[in-house]
């Protein structure tokens, strides 16, 4: 089974939200519209630094040995990386 595309990953999370925040806008319950906007805000960035590491990830696999299994100290050192760019 091949991982969803980025973009459709990031457009579901943004649908959940908008139907939330909806919710709230109609029932004028601006405090919760101001959690769910820093909500998704977080839970965006969150769901795209897991993508970067899937990515990376999946471009190392993308290397000739495809018969191998993937090396996991090759993967903690691929997110040790991309940890230190913060």
């Amino acid at each position: 089974m091949s991982p969803r595309a980025r973009q459709q990953v990031l457009d579901n999370l943004d649908a959940i939200y908008r139907e939330a925040y909806e919710r709230a806008k109609v029932a004028k319950d601006e405090r919760r519209m101001a959690d769910l906007d820093a909500a998704y805000q977080r839970e965006q960035l969150l769901l795209e630094v897991l993508l970067d590491i899937r990515d990376a990830l999946g471009a190392r696999s993308g290397s000739p040995e495809k018969s191998s299994p993937p090396d996991p100290v090759a993967a903690l050192e691929t997110i040790r990386r991309i940890t230190k760019l913060r």
